[in-house]
């Protein structure tokens, strides 16, 4: 098994292609795939046969996650993102967290649900029970349709059916198809097997199926991080340790009760976990969906991370969500980038790459949290965003990092400020 250490000091200070020589040599990546991160790295003809109507590709920043340990095992992590202070935060968060023993995930299987929309029942409940009945049948019918998917241990395992007593247009049925899908995301596969026993479904219930589709609410599919840390790791120059605990499990009790401010909250969350999905190649969309439908589940929306304080006066941090991530099929399979990235990682299921996901959303959360808790989250986002700003006001090659630096050290960040330094150092060497 391959031993990483995600302690990568110093690889901020370092240049790009210095960095990517000290991850391939943490990781032991190809010349390939380090090409798979440059300028051409999606061929046109790959992005041609992915999507319609290409006309090039799109790039976005692909930056490290360093100093991550999960269940004992250190991973670096890459993190596809355009926000600055995205990957500093999830990687200091990760620094302090190692002092405790890192983050402790867990998840459940891989299962996902076909729901088979049923219309025209006068007996819905009766049709209900006929299906429940015929419950072998229908799997053995679903489990037709993928016979590698079985080969691998997979396939459809139970049966739900919903009622819906009245609805906009009568009584109608959904009855859901429980497929485990091992390292796939799973919708193409439960897809078809929705179309495949959707005539035996008239059959049983004497019905028509409408709809034959997967739910993006994989409540079934859950990835679980916990992280624990002592009031000394978590203390600074200005704040006592126990300041800051107290400080973010009040932040994250305005989040549960507010859902004005679990919005944001779990926006904060998924920063750390879309760039991750994304450049795994996975489809961020569909992990969304799931993420807020998982907030709302009991009626109202709410925050996904609970941080407590324990009898020890530790700071305790739990993150639980859906999480359907694949690492067969799709981009995943057929995006270069996507499959140096997983190498990086080095997950050999998708449930460990869940496991590892939901760390650095819950890593993430405790960033925003302790940055709001303290000197308020402009200031270090700020600084950080201080490049962009160099950039926007024109600044090229060194001029970048030097106006940057003068931006953030006089906590100044503004274009029209950008603009004056420039001026100044342009007009100094003339």
């Amino acid at each position: 098994m391959r031993s990483v250490n995600s302690r990568l000091e110093n690889l901020r200070n370092l240049t790009p292609a210095e960095r990517m020589a000290r991850v391939a040599d943490a990781t032991t990546l190809g010349d390939a795939d380090r090409h798979a991160f440059g300028r051409g790295g999606l061929p046109i003809a790959i992005a041609n046969g992915m999507i319609e109507n290409v006309i090039g590709t799109f790039e976005l920043p692909i930056g490290i996650a360093t100093n991550f340990t999960v269940n004992g095992k250190d991973y670096l992590v890459p993190m596809a993102v355009e926000e600055p202070s995205v990957v500093a935060a999830a990687s200091y968060m990760a620094r302090l967290a190692r002092a405790g023993g890192g983050f402790v995930t867990s998840s459940t299987r891989p299962l996902m649900r076909a729901q088979i929309q049923v219309l025209n029942v006068t007996d819905p409940h009766g049709a209900r029970a006929r299906i429940l009945s015929e419950r072998a049948n229908i799997i053995a019918a679903a489990n037709t349709r993928d016979k590698v998917l079985i080969s691998l241990g997979g396939g459809c395992r139970d049966i739900e059916v919903h009622v819906f007593d009245d609805t906009p247009v009568g009584p109608m049925l959904a009855a859901h198809l429980i497929v485990d899908v091992r390292d796939a995301m799973g919708a193409n596969t439960v897809n078809t097997m929705a179309e495949a026993v959707a005539p035996l479904i008239e059959k049983i219930t004497g019905g028509v199926v409408r709809l034959r589709i997967l739910s993006n609410f994989a409540d079934l599919r859950l990835a679980r991080a916990m992280v624990r840390l002592s009031p000394e790791t978590l203390k600074t120059e200005e704040y006592e340790g126990e300041r800051i605990a107290r400080g973010i499990v009040e932040a994250c009790a305005f989040a549960i009760v507010d859902p004005y401010r679990a919005a944001t909250h779990n926006k904060g969350i998924m920063n750390g976990i879309d760039p991750v999905v994304v450049a795994t190649g996975n489809d961020w969309r569909a992990i969304e969906a799931g993420a807020h439908a998982w907030a709302a589940r009991s009626g109202r929306y709410t925050s996904l991370t609970r941080w407590e304080i324990d009898t020890s006066g530790h700071l305790v941090g739990t993150l639980e969500m859906p999480m359907a991530l694949g690492l067969v099929g799709g981009a995943t399979k057929t995006h270069p980038a996507a499959q140096a990235v997983l190498r990086i990682l080095g997950v050999t299921s998708a449930q460990e790459l869940a496991e590892v996901t939901v760390a650095v959303g819950l890593a993430q959360n405790m960033a925003a949290l302790r940055a709001l808790a303290t000197e308020g989250i402009q200031r270090g986002h700020m600084a950080l965003h201080a490049r962009n700003i160099a950039i926007v006001a024109g600044a090229e090659g060194d001029e970048i990092e030097t106006i940057a630096a003068s931006l953030s050290g006089n906590h100044d960040v503004r274009v029209d400020r950008a603009k004056e330094l420039l001026e100044a150092m342009r007009a100094e060497k003339a």
